[in-house]
């Protein structure tokens, strides 16, 4: 599969889809190019405008879809927001997780995390009463090695900045992890570990004054929650070399697509589906991977960030929660710049404000949040002023079970 060029870069890390070897772009089972493509072309129009849609004809901006467990064969399922908060299980996780197994649906777990080891990933799931094993987790470290692997020589010598995790990921592609920039290595390999202090940092900095040395990045996450609070992440770490050696390493994690394709190939998917509760990782990510993607809102999107989307990071399907799997989504379709419809719900403007009406009946809760993110999106690629302060967001979201962002 070659990765189509969905997005804008961002400005400093370079995206593995653009460096990566054709092994690792060009493997994914060939039906996937064509669902990437359809989903894409199904979305919204290249520029996102309603004008765009063909001659005035009806824009959908949330694509409609039979349940969605019967139109996919893989989940690759996004863990913290998802599957999880914290240490705490998300409602109704665990049942649809298992239920769309048995309906004949493959899983993997993908995470950004490059420092737990898959099998402490997969204990952790068992603990909150999901089934899996350690081929079902998909991590950035591993994804980072499949980087590595197809830009240095088998067995060449890399440099690991991170975790066990990370040394063994490397190991398992078959290249040689070292720790200093004595031992000259083809490529440093940088992800999050609670114990990577100055020392390696330092051995980092050496190995990259060789323009010659491969850089890889498994995620650029500037922060993470830890029991005590928020703190540095990789991307603050990674900072550190790149403000040192003034150079920008290839990233593997979420939002560059290169952790998806991982996921995607190790799962042989040709109906994949990116489930995910951040816009800025998860929807991002399957954009530019060019897969289609379900925002849960169990996790940190609230319901002003999910309208205040760009194009590159709007959802193709939008759920509650898990539950949405086995529901039949909506489509979201404005109809006139001024008014938006879906399902039992109906927006429109009244001035440079959003008002939103929702029949008794039917749907599952979300008719009028879709209605006001079709209308919204369409209005701000448009140019057009849209007023959504008024707007009473608990009325937009079922209650959460969760207690999560998106009743914010």
């Amino acid at each position: 599969m070659t990765v189509p060029p969905t997005g804008t870069p961002p400005a400093t890390p370079a995206r593995a889809a653009d460096t990566a070897p054709a092994a690792l772009t060009d493997t994914a089972p060939a039906a996937l190019t064509d669902t990437a493509s359809a989903a894409l072309t199904d979305t919204a129009s290249a520029d996102g405008s309603v004008a765009a849609a063909g001659q005035g004809a009806p824009q959908p901006w949330l694509r409609g879809s039979a349940p969605l467990t019967g139109v996919h064969d893989v989940l690759l399922l996004d863990l913290d927001g998802v599957v999880y908060v914290g240490p705490h299980p998300v409602a109704h996780a665990a049942d649809r997780i298992a239920a769309a197994r048995r309906g004949g649906l493959r899983v993997a777990f993908v995470t950004n995390n490059a420092s737990r080891a898959p099998a402490d990933v997969a204990a952790q799931l068992r603990d909150l009463g999901v089934s899996a094993q350690a081929a079902d987790v998909v991590t950035s470290a591993q994804a980072g090695a499949a980087v590595v692997a197809g830009l240095v020589t088998s067995g060449g010598a890399v440099l690991v900045v991170g975790a066990p995790a990370l040394q063994d990921a490397v190991t398992d592609r078959g290249l040689r992890p070292v720790a200093t920039a004595a031992h000259r290595p083809a490529a440093v390999i940088q992800g999050f570990g609670p114990d990577v202090g100055w020392r390696l940092l330092a051995e980092g900095a050496y190995a990259l004054a060789d323009p010659g040395v491969v850089w890889v990045a498994t995620n650029t996450d500037l922060t993470i929650p830890t029991p005590g609070g928020i703190a540095p992440g990789n991307g603050s770490l990674v900072a550190v070399l790149a403000t040192v050696t003034g150079r920008t390493p290839v990233v593997a994690g979420k939002p560059e697509p290169a952790l998806l394709i991982e996921a995607v190939n190790r799962t042989a998917a040709a109906q994949p589906l990116v489930v995910g509760d951040r816009l800025d990782t998860d929807i991002l990510g399957a954009v530019r991977a060019g897969l289609p993607s379900l925002l849960v809102l169990t996790g940190v999107t609230t319901v002003p960030a999910l309208l205040a989307a760009g194009p590159q990071q709007r959802p193709t399907y939008l759920a509650a929660d898990l539950r949405g799997l086995d529901a039949a989504q909506p489509a979201a379709t404005v109809l006139t710049d001024d008014r938006s419809v879906c399902g039992t719900a109906s927006a429109a403007m009244a001035g440079d404000r959003v008002e939103v009406t929702v029949a008794d009946g039917g749907g599952d809760g979300l008719d009028g949040l879709r209605a006001v993110a079709a209308l919204t999106w369409a209005r701000t690629d448009l140019g057009l002023p849209t007023d959504v302060t008024g707007l009473n967001v608990a009325a937009l979201v079922p209650p959460n079970e969760s207690g999560t962002a998106a009743e914010r």
